[in-house]
């Protein structure tokens, strides 16, 4: 890859990979509702203007049903499972959960018949990762920690169908447009329940922080950068920003929140990873983001051309 190249996939590592680390600093300060609503409405508003100023919204008439379906599995469902999960997970393990995201999009695909069919390695690759979650699930996750790990899980899903919903419905479409609409729906669903729920004191200013470096770093610009990456670069190399993703989510959740990394983590990451790198070799079904969506460019923790984090 060229320099440029080399820039812009490192920032995306890091920027796909903080999500975690500032949904876990925002939720002490705000409700779910708010964290997300704040998100979104950011990252549309930011959007905005490239949208409507290429005249990139007409291009959506006609696909409100698709696009109200990759909303809500794309961001509405994740974000608010993603942040609530938070509240009970250290952000390190959240981080490694949504790295299952290329084994369930293999899987999703395989069951869908969208993709090349899934050889010996594949289904190896599979099993690897599928494994690495279990892990993770049980001694990694610590006690009580069933139900935040089946939401993580829950976001990874969803972080999953997104993309396939954008790549065989939406990918004709102009992506900031497709962005800057499932955003802008998403923080008009999510404005109520903030309203209801928003907070009498004004938050810490790293509260504040957090919640405007997720919606303005880590949602708009993760979404201008990707695809100046998927320009500079290819969408096949873009996409493994989804096997750097946890190793910053990991890093930083341990450097900077003081999350202890045990041997249930450490083997959970290599499992993981490892496995997704073998589940989703070519000629198999392409792992997450790949089409016009928000947190698919962002979440692929958290895709090739598409919108999580995360």
């Amino acid at each position: 890859m060229s320099r440029r190249g080399w820039l812009l996939f490192a920032a995306m590592g890091v920027i796909w990979g903080i999500p975690y680390l500032l949904i876990k600093v925002a939720d002490g300060g705000v409700s779910v509702p708010v964290l997300v609503f704040t998100r979104v409405a950011l990252g549309s508003l930011l959007l905005l203007p490239a949208a409507v100023r290429g005249g990139y919204l007409r291009a959506l008439k006609g696909y409100a049903g698709w696009l109200a379906a990759f909303t809500a599995f794309e961001i509405v469902g994740p974000f608010a499972l993603l942040s609530t999960a938070e509240k009970h997970l250290p952000s390190s393990t959240s981080g490694l959960l949504v790295a299952a995201v290329p084994i369930f999009s293999a899987l999703l695909a395989w069951l869908t018949r969208s993709g090349d069919r899934l050889t010996l390695i594949r289904w190896a690759g599979l099993a690897v990762g599928l494994g690495g979650v279990a892990l993770l699930a049980g001694p990694g996750a610590g006690r009580g920690s069933t139900v935040p790990v089946l939401m993580v899980l829950g976001t990874a899903l969803g972080y999953s169908i997104g993309p396939l919903i954008a790549n065989r419905k939406l990918s004709a479409l102009p992506p900031v447009a497709v962005n800057t609409v499932c955003l802008g729906a998403a923080a008009i669903i999510y404005a109520p329940f903030a309203a209801l729920t928003w907070p009498r004191h004004v938050p810490s200013v790293q509260v504040l922080a957090a919640l405007a470096a997720l919606g303005v770093i880590c949602t708009a610009a993760a979404f201008l950068i990707f695809f100046r990456l998927i320009a500079e670069v290819g969408p096949a190399r873009a996409t493994v920003i989804t096997y750097v993703n946890p190793a910053v989510a990991v890093a930083l959740g341990v450097l900077v929140l003081g999350e202890h990394l045990n041997a249930a983590i450490g083997v959970s990451f290599v499992l993981i990873l490892g496995g997704s790198v073998l589940a989703t070799r070519p000629g198999s079904a392409r792992n997450t983001r790949a089409a016009p969506a928000p947190e698919d460019t962002m979440a692929a923790g958290e895709g090739a051309t598409a919108l999580r984090s995360d």
